[in-house]
């Protein structure tokens, strides 16, 4: 187990990093060489940029990311269904890493008569075929005085405390249901992803986190379909990033290395 979960664990801080990567270079305003002057520039082609790695920011490397996931709904009736995971990466000055991930799920039964608040006339679909690289949040709603939240957090400053912190039980996957299976909660830890679930007769919360793949790059996706009144339901995510410096050694041992590879290519 603790070598599947160090391998999901390196997917997933890949997919943190492309994606922090990403945002960064969307919050640049000025080309690198603005008065290039004698300075000559080749074009590389996208093939050549697809297989670049060692991606960072401002010179940093990744060396600590903490996924957290929370799903809660509660229904009107008093019942409620929770379903949390986490996932801890860490790795030490020996660039040996430590993974750790801890998943719960949870189905409480109603405490009053005031039913589920379900509305079979009104109905929240198609969020779920969507299919978005980068980070996205879908919310469906068909009904009255509901609340509904998906949030998403993205800490690049986190201390070492808040990455080694806290209990982990080490189980990739965790499921509760009522008696008879209307409602449910599940979390799993799986083919380099972490997906979190609700099921409730007024609709689904999900939460997911894809590592990149061959056919997409990576994927943070939250998604709220409610179909009924009264219901209280919400998603929150929360990613911790830890940052070190690279040493001028590190950063020249990665340009020769893109270097070589790029020759070869050509």
């Amino acid at each position: 187990m603790d070598r599947n979960l160090l391998t999901i664990g390196c997917a997933l801080c890949f997919t943190t990093c492309g994606l922090a990567s990403a945002a960064h270079a969307a919050e640049q305003t000025s080309t690198a060489f603005e008065d290039v002057g004698a300075l000559k520039i080749q074009p590389v082609d996208d093939a050549i940029l697809a297989n670049q790695t060692g991606k960072g920011l401002a010179g940093d490397i990744i060396s600590g990311v903490v996924v957290d996931l929370l799903s809660q709904w509660q229904l009107p009736n008093g019942a409620t269904a929770v379903a949390s995971g986490a996932l801890s990466v860490v790795t030490n000055k020996l660039n040996q890493a430590s993974v750790q991930f801890n998943s719960s799920a949870a189905v409480t039964d109603p405490t009053g008569n005031s039913g589920s608040g379900a509305n079979r006339n009104a109905s929240a679909s198609g969020g779920q075929n969507v299919n978005v690289n980068g980070v996205s949040q879908i919310t469906q709603v068909a009904g009255n005085g509901n609340l509904g939240t998906n949030q998403a957090v993205i800490d690049f400053n986190a201390s070492p405390a808040s990455l080694t912190g806290g209990s982990y039980n080490n189980a990739t996957s965790a499921a509760a249901s009522n008696a008879n299976g209307s409602v449910k909660a599940s979390v799993s830890l799986a083919n380099g992803g972490i997906s979190v679930s609700l099921q409730t007769p007024s609709g689904i919360a999900t939460q997911t986190v894809a590592p990149s793949s061959a056919q997409q790059a990576g994927m943070i996706a939250q998604l709220l379909q409610i179909a009924g009144n009264n219901q209280q339901v919400a998603n929150q995510l929360q990613l911790h990033l830890q940052t070190q410096q690279m040493s001028a050694s590190m950063l020249r041992q990665i340009g020769v290395l893109q270097a070589l590879q790029n020759s070869v290519r050509r």
